[in-house]
């Protein structure tokens, strides 16, 4: 199961990851890929956001990992692995993968070779005109769930199959 969309503004980027956070499994993995300015971190922000995340959300460019406590006691962890040198780094960062309820993963192909979680979902983003292309692919039957609850939870979109919606 996949879902294709157009984001022509912040706003709409906002809103979509808002509805993916409000449909979220209790614990997921999202590794998200694209190129530097493609919305990577704006789509985590606003997820987190919607998660109930209150104050400062940064980029964990140069700290790696940034951590958010949610409602349920457990975390958010926020990773972008585009400056690390070897997929060997991961182990020193200190994660306790049992502590955390929620991945995101930007820049995921750096951390391959068995120490990142493989992922539930996977979010590409991509600039395309003005705006932004999102298509999100379910990687496990956790990633499938989550995705149609998403399509449940909006039956006018679902009934247009999940593509191109714009009218967020």
């Amino acid at each position: 199961m996949s879902l294709d969309r157009y984001l022509p503004d912040p706003a709409a980027t906002d809103a979509l990851a808002s509805a993916f956070a409000q449909v979220r499994p209790a614990s997921a993995i999202v590794h998200l890929q694209g190129d530097l300015g493609a919305g990577k971190s704006s789509f985590a922000r606003a997820f987190l956001r919607a998660l109930g995340v209150t104050g400062a959300i940064r980029s964990p460019t140069y700290t790696l990992v940034e951590r958010y406590p949610l409602a349920d006691g457990r975390e958010a962890l926020h990773l972008d692995l585009y400056r690390i040198g070897d997929a060997g780094e991961l182990e020193f960062l200190g994660i306790e993968p049992e502590l955390a309820a929620l991945w995101l993963i930007e820049w995921p192909e750096r951390g391959t070779g068995g120490a990142l979680p493989a992922a539930d979902l996977l979010i590409a983003l991509a600039i395309e005109g003005e705006g932004r292309r999102l298509h999100a692919t379910a990687q496990s039957p956790t990633g499938e769930a989550w995705l149609a609850a998403l399509a449940a939870a909006e039956p006018r979109k679902a009934e247009r199959k999940l593509t191109d919606v714009t009218d967020y």
